[in-house]
Parts: C-alpha cells; structure tokens; sequence
C-alpha cells in the first residue's frame, strides 16, 4: 500500500492541509452531540429555556456553515491532488510504453494495456482519494468517539465495545480474498477489451466472412467471465459489509438495553444517553468503513502491483551515448539473427555509400524486411553488425539515429486526424511547412489530384487506421510524411506494393533529385522498383545469393535473371492486347 500512497508524495503539502480540513469538519461534527447533549438535559431542567436553546440552534448552524466550507476544501484538496496523481501515473506509463521496443508489444495484448491503463490507474486513484479520506474518518471518529463514550458512561463504553473486535478480524480475511480477487476481475476485464478491440478492428473481414455469430460467441463468452469474476468478489464484499453492520446493530442493541435503564435508575442524564448514542452511531460509520475502506486500499494495491509490473519490464534497446550528425553510410558485417531459434537471416553483408541506391529484393520471408527494421534500431542487431558512418548503431542516440532515417513499409499506419496532422507527424509545431510545401511533395509521389478533389484537403480526415483511403493513397501519403522529414536515410519496404508500375515509375523519376542525395534502401519482390539501382542484393532463406547491378544479376542468368523474366511476361500479359488481354 505504501507504494500507492508514494504517488502522494509530490502533492504532501496539500495532502497535509487537505487532512486538517478534513478534521475540522470530522471535530465539528463530532461537537453537535455534545451541544444536542447540554440542550436536552437544560430542557429537562429549566423551565425558562428558550433564550439558551435559540444560542444552541444558531451554534449548530455555525457549526454546519463550517463543515459545509471545510468539506468543500478537502474534497478540492483531497481528490484535488489524487487526480493529479493519476494524470502523472498514466502519463508515466504511456511515457513507458514509448520506450519498449516490439518484443514487448509481441508478448502483451492491446487490450491488456488499454485495461492498465484505464481500470488499474482508476482503482489506484481510489485508494489515494476515498482510501485517505476513509481512513482519516476513521481515526478521528474512533478516536474523538471513543474517548467522549469513555467521559460521558465508561461501564456502557466497555459493554458497548464487546462485539466491535470482531469487525478487524472480518476485514483482516476479507481483505486478503478482496485483493486476490480483485486481479481476477481486472485480468478478465483485460480479456474482455482485447476482444472487443479485436472485433472492432476486424469487423469488414468478420462481415465478408459472415463469421460474426462466432464472434459473437465468443464475447460473450469473456462477458460472462467477467461477469462470474465481479460476482465472485462482490459475494465477498456483499457479506463484509453486512456482518460489519450486524455487529454495529448489536453493539446500538447492548447500549439501548443497558443505557435505558441507567436513564431509568438516573444513573446517567437524558442528554448523556442520546449524546452516548449519537457517538456510537458515529463509531459504528467508522466500523463498517473499515471494510470499505480495506475494499478500496486492496483494489488500489492489486492495481498497483500490475501497473509497476509494466513499470519495471526494461527496454532492450536503449540510448547509446553518441548524438552526431549522419550522413548515411550503412554497412552490415555479417550479420545473423533469429526471432526464436531459427535464423531469420544468416551471414548477411552489405554496403551502401551516402547517396547510394541499394535494391534488397527477393521472395516473401526471404529476411528483407527484417534486415531494414535494424538501421533504425526497429529490432535490435547483434553487437558488431550494423553500423551508419563507420560507427555502431548502438552507439547512437536513439533520437539521433532515428532522426536521420525515413522509413516507409509496406503497410503504413496512418492516425485517425487529418491528412495535414499525418504529413507533419513529429514534427514541432514552430516549424511546421507551409501548405505550399505540403502540396509540391504531394504532387511528387503522385497524390495531389486526388486530395485536391477531396472536400476538405488537406483537411480531410482519414480515420481510424486511414480506412477512409485506399491501400494505394495510404503508402503514398506514408512516402510524402518521410519525405517531408528530409532524412538521410530513407527506407522503401516494398512502399509501392499497392501501386501500379506506371504510378510507381512516375514516382520514381520525380523523386529522382531527392533520391540521389540520400541513402535509399529499396525492399521489393517487384524488380521494376530497382532497375536503376547502384546496387542489388538478392535474399533467398535469409541469405544473399546474389549482388550486382540489374545488367550484371540479368547477365549472370540465376535466380534474379528468373524472376525478372517471370515478372516481364506477366507485364505483358495485363497489357491490352497481350497474350492475357
């Protein structure tokens, strides 16, 4: 629990001021008894009361005006401060979500995180909140109740505290089954998110394949889990909190019994029986908040617990110390590397000089894409293997690294915002192009037209995942975005896969300029994207079998001079009036 209330730490001093608020309004609430107390017993005594029971009427109303200001200022102070603790809990963790790198994101589900940080991060602000507030309730009231029960009738004090031992040992176990199955709920809300992400995401393929009763089924199956798991935790706080209130009622029984017939035998006065009362009302809150209160510091806890868990997993790539400025030379020495035991790629070595084209081309899962991931530190390289200007990579601020490397894959993800807000994505608000700009590199990778006919332009949202574009319009929007970047380093992961050779081409040419003063890397399997390349590099199970320039690689007459006779005759069949027209 002590690491819930360390979130506090930052805000102390209003915690602090929030508390002694909070017990003036618990003191001022705890003095209308004793006021109530003088009143009844004068009634009972004078005749000639009414000037002295106006002054205790208009004392009570004062009192009242007092807590209504002071619980307004706790309330500010109080949950005030624990819903900052919150923004820089969740902050903290998507900050932490920044850093970890794809494995990460390989072993834990959307809707895991989605729950951490929703859910988890709200039971957490709880306890900070309603969990400090409660038990300061209980302390003062205890404490203020007990000693003014233990003034006004000892012998009823001790006869009424009897049964209320018997409450901490029913939160002492209820709290530990509460905290275990609390994670139980949390976990099966986890599962229930990552399923209704899923469906959502998924739902034109759900529909093309009318497979959504399966779907259907299936949610309702992490439905009724999570259902089963709140069930199961609410039979045990379903029973806490009536047996605290069993034991509250027995302790009013007792009293009622006893501290009537001391009245009767004017042991005690009137007004010492309906103060002795009142605070035993006021005690029993306490009694049954201890319930609550351990409820909500055990829900905080067990969040809390699943959230540092996120918190202490460690990033495999991290920041090297060098920030310089890149001029893109790349070189890979020999470079092996596997996801689980089998390599990926085996004994992979290239160059490629500051202005260089370089076509890394071959069949799918042949390693290229794999093998690009590692310039930008996308996946971590082996020591020794990658290295941009004679230095390696790991060397190299991350920021500094990727800041030199534009990078376009095959399946660009585009934000639900605007086609503006996606082009000028990372870069800082004071140095944002102007539209002019924006226009002239949308003209060079072929999109302009088609933007300009859209109502809103640049303007335009594109929605979630940009569905509301085709595969086509996507990757070239994805190339203007790195363009706009001017990287020194730019990276083609098959970026034309949903293009047209002739848009392709065209692209090409106008990009030509641009092109010769970068890196370019070229992933493909469709050889028309590197004929004019300075350097080819054909992959095959993870190996290169094969490098050269398109002339050199035709001449040689091996698996390159293959596919690219495969992929010509099929050009000529889509021809009209080819062999396929």
């Amino acid at each position: 629990m002590r690491r819930v209330l360390r979130l506090l730490l930052p805000f102390k001093k209003r915690i602090a001021l929030g508390i002694l608020t909070l017990i003036v309004v618990d003191a001022a609430q705890l003095v209308i008894p004793l006021i109530i107390r003088r009143a009844i017993d004068e009634l009972v005594l004078r005749e000639e009361v009414q000037p002295r029971i106006r002054f205790y009427a208009l004392l009570i109303l004062g009192l009242a005006g007092v807590i209504a200001s002071f619980r307004f200022l706790w309330r500010y102070l109080i949950i005030g401060s624990a819903r900052q603790a919150e923004r820089n809990l969740r902050n903290r963790l998507y900050q932490h979500f920044l850093t970890l790198d794809t494995p990460f994101y390989h072993r834990h589900r959307t809707g895991d995180l989605m729950a951490h940080t929703t859910n988890d991060i709200d039971a957490v602000r709880m306890a900070c909140a309603f969990g400090v507030v409660g038990f300061m309730d209980i302390l003062v009231y205890s404490i203020f109740a007990i000693s003014a029960m233990l003034y006004i009738a000892p012998k009823l004090t001790l006869l009424a505290m009897i049964p209320l031992p018997v409450i901490t040992v029913l939160v002492w176990g209820g709290g530990r089954l509460i905290h275990r199955r609390f994670r139980q709920v949390q976990e099966a809300f986890s599962a229930l998110t990552e399923a209704v992400r899923e469906a959502i995401s998924g739902i034109r393929v759900l529909k093309v394949f009318n497979a959504y009763p399966g779907e259907l089924r299936h949610l309702w199956e992490k439905s009724w889990d999570y259902v089963r798991q709140n069930l199961d935790l609410v039979k045990i706080t379903g029973l806490l909190f009536p047996a605290v209130t069993f034991i509250g009622g027995l302790a009013t029984a007792i009293v009622l019994y006893a501290g009537g017939s001391r009245v009767i035998l004017g042991e005690i006065s009137l007004g010492d029986f309906v103060a002795f009362t009142t605070y035993l009302g006021m005690l029993i809150w306490p009694m049954m908040a201890i319930g609550w209160v351990v409820n909500v510091f055990q829900r905080g806890a067990a969040s809390m617990e699943r959230i540092e868990h996120l918190l202490s997993q460690k990033p495999i790539i991290v920041d090297g110390p060098v920030e310089a400025e890149i001029q893109g030379k790349i070189e890979i020495r020999n470079l092996t590397f596997a996801y689980d035991e089998k390599p990926v790629l085996e004994s992979v070595s290239l160059r490629a000089e500051p202005g260089q084209r370089i076509g890394i081309v071959g069949l799918i899962g042949s390693g290229k894409s794999t093998l690009v991931k590692m310039i930008p530190r996308i996946l971590e390289p082996p020591p020794g293997t990658v290295f941009v200007d004679d230095r390696e990579i790991r060397e190299y601020r991350l920021a500094s690294l990727r800041g030199a490397v534009g990078y376009v894959p095959q399946e660009p993800l585009l934000f639900s915002a605007t086609i503006r807000e996606n082009l000028c994505l990372g870069i800082p608000d004071d140095r944002l192009p102007e539209d002019e700009v924006l226009w002239a590199l949308l003209e060079k990778v072929e999109i302009a037209d088609e933007i300009a006919s859209f109502p809103d332009g640049l303007d335009t949202l594109v929605g979630e995942r940009g569905v509301m574009l085709s595969g086509g319009q996507r990757q070239r929007i994805s190339l203007a975005r790195a363009l706009l970047t001017e990287p020194k380093i730019l990276i083609l992961d098959d970026a034309f896969s949903a293009v047209d050779t002739s848009t392709e081409q065209r692209i090409i040419k106008n990009l030509e300029d641009f092109l010769s003063q970068r890196t370019t890397l070229i992933v493909t399997h469709r050889l028309s994207s590197v004929l004019n390349a300075d350097r080819i590099y054909v992959f095959d199970g993870g190996r290169i079998i094969e490098e050269g320039t398109h002339e050199e690689l035709v001449a040689r007459q091996g698996f390159y001079a293959q596919i690219y006779a495969l992929q010509k005759m099929m050009e000529v069949d889509h021809v009209p009036g080819g062999r396929g027209s």
